[in-house]
């Protein structure tokens, strides 16, 4: 894993515990009447289920998937995150102080979008997602949603790229009423450029196609998924935050990346 820089840091961040709703000192509070109580327990409820950090939300899920899914399927999967390793996808890929290679991709109404045209108005965060059909990637676009005022406020632009079908892209961004670009990048060509890319190893691509269909949802049959990247884009074209990990349940913290562009604007 590399994340900000090519140093080691450590390869998933703490498992963080969940947040829980205060009802009794809540209650307690003898000058409050029951609409404030309410009122106030729907507040902190609200922020619970919003705000809570990704990675709370992916352990959750991974934990999830540990204590139903068969020991044959654990074995599978981390082959393949093994195998990301063994393809030294993370040694190649584009890093802190690297240029961004530049791209048009059309977004979910087909419409083209170019990394040049939005590095013209601030910086650009670009987040790579492997397709709607992946929990992770959902519980990520979700997150960053929910982070989108604050990034905005930071003058930058958000923008998510996968290697799924347009139709299948809209899907993605209505499904998790996304207010940011959902560009296309089929058959992986702009993420080859960022070196993202790694080839599923033969039994998860089996699995994939088994399950929902990999190669009819990106509309070709090479096997290639980009991993779960995420960049922060200067306005010179600059490379100055990336998160780059071999296992594709780890995600770059938003409010990771907005240190990062808080960073930038202090420039």
């Amino acid at each position: 894993m590399l994340i900000n820089d090519r140093n080691s840091r450590t390869a998933a961040l703490l498992s963080l515990p969940l947040f829980v709703v205060a009802g009794a000192g809540l209650g307690g509070c003898g000058t409050c009447s029951t609409a404030d109580t309410r009122d106030a327990n729907a507040k902190e409820t609200a922020m619970t289920a919003e705000n809570r950090p990704l990675q709370t939300q992916i352990d959750e899920h991974k934990a999830g998937f540990a204590a139903r899914a068969s020991d044959e399927k654990k074995v599978l999967y981390q082959d393949g995150i093994d195998d990301v390793v063994r393809q030294g996808v993370l040694d190649g890929a584009v890093n802190v102080g690297d240029t961004a290679p530049g791209f048009t991709l059309p977004n979910a109404s087909g419409t083209d979008v170019t990394l040049g045209s939005l590095l013209a108005q601030g910086p650009v965060i670009v987040l790579w997602y492997r397709g709607g059909w992946c929990p992770y990637c959902n519980l990520t676009l979700r997150a960053y949603q929910e982070r989108l005022d604050e990034i905005n406020a930071l003058g930058a632009t958000l923008v998510a790229i996968s290697p799924e079908l347009p139709d299948n892209a809209l899907s993605t961004k209505e499904k998790n009423a996304l207010k940011f670009e959902v560009l296309t990048d089929v058959n992986n060509r702009v993420a080859k450029r960022y070196g993202v890319v790694f080839d599923l190893t033969e039994g998860v691509h089996e699995s994939y196609n088994t399950s929902f269909g990999l190669d009819a949802h990106n509309g070709q049959s090479s096997g290639e998924l980009p991993l779960g990247a995420t960049y922060v884009i200067d306005t010179d074209g600059r490379v100055t935050y990336a998160f780059l990990h071999e296992d594709y349940r780890e995600r770059a913290e938003p409010s990771e990346v907005l240190d990062a562009l808080r960073a930038v604007a202090k420039r």
